[in-house]
């Protein structure tokens, strides 16, 4: 299994976190880093660790203090074999962090940067369904909606081709859309992921999350699509390694 989007570099105890994911059945791990010193962390962690690679961005929240310098320097890091993605990017107008103009204007420069490299681009939206479809419009790479949580953006996702990831808020007892939403992705575009450490799947909801728990996830969806965990497994890690050019 795979998680393909997570937070080592907010985890003390990394390798701990690394081994008890491969004893779970957990062979990769994508981390992302949200900001330039969290880039440099995840691909640290990345060569650390057979299996993880690094997905390299700057979070909507931080787009107050992102420079364009800070852009360069993560178009720089993205020539590391082991990043294989752009992000996470985006809009979210729920916590308004920073001003919108700020996140528009870094979303725009990140998305450049994923079309400059080829690498695909994923998105964190809140909030913000309608502008994040149209800040993506001319957009023509991979695009990964990232700990999917906007039901109304499934039928346009799904027309563009883009993957849908799902995360452990999948889980919860109300998240009943979220679950109708994951029966309507072709099995070509579904991903799974924790998000970790925050969301962690119901069966563990109160702890801090971890990749080893995206089995929980993977659980719950392969029940709402009325498929074999094992085969949706093994279409997960087929579906990531499509969309993120990971080695055989």
């Amino acid at each position: 299994m795979i998680d393909t989007h997570t937070h080592l570099d907010a985890l003390d105890d990394s390798d701990a976190v690394v081994a008890r994911a491969r004893e779970a059945g957990v062979g990769r791990i994508l981390t992302v880093g949200t900001d330039v010193p969290g880039c440099r962390r995840a691909l640290e962690l990345a060569d650390a660790h057979d299996g993880v690679y690094a997905i390299l961005g700057i979070h909507p929240h931080a787009a107050a203090d992102a420079t364009d310098a800070d852009v360069a320097e993560v178009r720089s890091l993205l020539a590391h074999p082991k990043a294989v993605g752009v992000g996470e990017m985006g809009l979210d107008w729920f916590r308004d962090y920073a001003p919108r103009d700020a996140q528009e204007r870094l979303f725009a420069a990140l998305l450049e940067v994923a079309r400059e490299t080829g690498k695909p681009a994923v998105i964190h939206t809140r909030a913000a369904d309608a502008d994040t479809l149209t800040a993506l419009d001319r957009f023509a790479g991979r695009v990964v909606l990232h700990c999917f949580s906007s039901p109304q953006l499934l039928e346009p996702a799904l027309e563009r081709g883009w993957f849908v990831s799902f995360a452990g808020n999948a889980t919860f007892p109300k998240a009943v859309d979220l679950r109708l939403s994951a029966t309507q992705v072709p099995a070509t575009r579904i991903l799974a992921e924790t998000d970790a450490p925050y969301l962690a799947p119901q069966a563990v909801r109160g702890k801090r999350n971890e990749p080893s728990y995206v089995m929980h996830t993977l659980a719950v969806l392969a029940a709402a699509r009325g498929e074999d965990p094992h085969e949706l497994e093994r279409q997960i890690e087929r579906n990531a390694a499509e969309c993120f050019e990971l080695p055989e």
